[in-house]
Formats: structure tokens, sequence, C-alpha cells
């Protein structure tokens, strides 16, 4: 059974950090790209960024520079370092898994997570 289980998420001030973690089970971790989706209230889901094992990434355009994905092979998890927090990050954040990355950038993967909520106060 594919598990993605997220856990960091929490209530920060605008400017700071917080970093997400994503631990992945139930299927070859190299074998998928791994991701991050976030859907705020009233608005549609987006991709936010994904990895994959050659090590290729994806940034959406409102986090670049500010977000950075990691990957650890040895522990099957997937990290989201999101740093300069803005209120309009404020969403619930997915972690999601499919052997390309382009359905998670289309917001469309073959597995997600139940989801973490990232809150930033202004």
């Amino acid at each position: 059974e594919v598990q993605l289980v997220e856990s960091g998420g929490g209530l920060v001030q605008a400017g700071g950090s917080l970093r997400l973690s994503c631990a992945a089970s139930g299927f070859t971790f190299d074998d998928y790209a791994i991701g991050w989706m976030r859907q705020a209230p009233g608005k549609e889901r987006e991709g936010v960024s994904c990895s994959s094992s050659d090590g290729s990434t994806y940034y959406g355009d409102s986090v670049k520079g500010r977000f950075t994905i990691s990957r650890d092979r040895a522990k099957s998890t997937v990290y989201l370092q999101m740093n300069s927090l803005k209120p309009e990050d404020t969403a619930v954040y997915y972690c999601a898994a499919d052997t390309t990355m382009w359905t998670i950038r289309q917001n469309s993967p073959r597995y997600w997570g139940q989801g973490t909520q990232v809150t930033v106060s202004s």
C-alpha cells in the first residue's frame, strides 16, 4: 500500500521558515518523482515543487528562490524547505508521487497524502 505521510506544517509569521517532510512507503522510492501541491481556501490546487531521482527539480513561479526541495534516499523522505514565507503561501500542502514530474506539476498525480496545514500570519 502506497503511503505519503506529511509533517511539519504549522503557524509561522511572515518572513519565517518551515520545513515540510513527506515519508514515502509502498513503492520504490527511486522510481518515482515526488513533490508538493498546495490548495488555499477558495483557490485551485497548484503544483509547488517536485523532484525526480535523477536530480531534476521543478518550482512554481510563486515559490522560486524561496522554497527548496530535497530527497533523502536512505529515509525515503522528501523535504520542502520554505523560507521567506508570505501570507499567500497559506494553504494545505499535499505530498504527491508519480512516475513523472509532469502529473505532479499538473495537479493530477497518481498518489497523494492527507495534507498538512501551513498558515502564514501577516
